[in-house]
């Protein structure tokens, strides 16, 4: 499956694609008209993405990411154009999260529910979900958030981000869920806002382009240089001093001579919801054991505290938090160990926390100003003492 780096201009798909159809013509002129309705202040405005339904790749790198435009997201885009020409209905984006609305949601998700039930390869399930979910949210996201952090335009909070270069030492993994794209509250998006995508790098589940730059990185640079970071009461974890003590990285003891990307520390930040985590864990186990030929992945455990977020975001227990809370515990914790003190990492885990309040108080002025509640009811379990 080849990786699209061109506008989405395809005339036909493949045939092997869960998006193919019988028909191979697409429409060069489309259907859908612009909604300039007046957007109200007490709700979610219904929103309309333009009548270019193209995505290039300048527009694709605008929202986070460093890759080529993934062949199925491309597929998945004309399925939705073609799809549109043929029941006369056009698309409609509304609501929290821009999801379809309307007449065409409701053929949409009896179509693209019957394909998924057709397929039998797991793999290509994925597949199809994740482009599916990306290629909708990037349509109904278009022209109503802004691309670098994922806020509706005139809650842009861009201006008040100051960017951060992260020691060359290190480099993140934003391992995310589809369901986490362009999601306004994600936290892992400011890790790149604030380091870059050549430093925290997204990756997305389901997405073959994307899984293999990360995992060619990591055959790059060995399996000892590679952690997870992930609180699972079913997998070993081991702490970031611990971690560090160890003989095989003895070589940190002069962290100037860390200068090549292959000599890079690793890590990876699963991004999603904490029900979605576990799979995306999984499949993290099953590539290293394809690779490395054990599902053994070293996971780090924080001393984790409470997040700014938690105010807008109860975790479900106090031993889990947000991305970028998870980021800022693992940089500070490192600073902490003499062979990182020349490397600045309180001064960067300090950029995040700065843009972490920065997003928490775009998101508290938004719902204010939309008349919601600026806090969610407390999910962690009772029985923490």
């Amino acid at each position: 499956m080849l990786a699209a780096s061109r506008s989405f201009t395809l005339k036909c798909c493949y045939s092997s694609s869960p998006f193919c159809s019988k028909k191979t013509q697409m429409d060069t002129r489309s259907k859908i008209t612009h909604n300039t309705a007046a957007r109200s202040s007490s709700r979610s405005p219904e929103r309309r993405d333009c009548t270019d339904t193209s995505i290039s790749l300048q527009d694709w790198k605008g929202w986070g990411t460093n890759s080529p435009v993934p062949a199925m997201v491309t597929e998945a885009i004309e399925y939705l154009k073609l799809l549109e020409r043929d029941i006369d209905s056009q698309m409609n984006f509304g609501g929290l999260g821009g999801k379809l609305q309307g007449d065409f949601k409701v053929q949409e998700d009896k179509k693209h529910r019957a394909r998924y039930e057709a397929l039998v390869d797991l793999e290509k399930k994925l597949q199809f979900f994740s482009a599916r979910q990306i290629a909708c949210r990037l349509l109904g996201s278009r022209g109503y958030l802004c691309q670098k952090c994922w806020l509706p335009l005139e809650d842009c909070m861009c201006s008040k981000v100051i960017p951060y270069l992260l020691w060359h030492g290190i480099r993140f993994w934003l391992y995310m869920h589809p369901k986490d794209f362009l999601r306004q509250n994600n936290t892992g998006k400011l890790l790149w806002q604030v380091f870059g995508v050549d430093s925290a790098t997204l990756c997305l589940f389901g997405i073959a382009e994307h899984e293999e730059i990360m995992w060619n990185a990591f055959k790059q640079a060995g399996k000892s240089k590679v952690w997870c970071l992930y609180p699972n009461k079913n997998t070993l974890t081991v702490s970031v001093q611990d971690t560090f003590r160890r003989e095989e990285l003895m070589g940190l003891d002069s962290p100037s001579s860390m200068t090549n990307g292959d000599k890079s520390l690793n890590f990876v930040l699963i991004d999603g919801t904490w029900n979605n985590s576990a799979a995306m864990f999984r499949r993290l186990k099953e590539r290293a054991k394809l690779v490395w030929g054990e599902e053994d992945l070293p996971c780090i455990s924080l001393t984790t505290g409470a997040s700014a977020m938690h105010k807008l975001r109860p975790q479900p227990s106090w031993d889990r938090t947000c991305t970028a809370a998870a980021a800022i515990c693992l940089l500070s914790e490192l600073h902490l160990l003499p062979n990182f003190r020349l490397c600045c990492l309180d001064k960067q885990a300090d950029a995040i926390e700065d843009a972490l309040v920065v997003l928490l108080e775009a998101l508290t002025a938004r719902r204010l100003r939309m008349g919601r509640s600026i806090s969610r009811k407390e999910r962690h379990k009772s029985d923490i003492c």
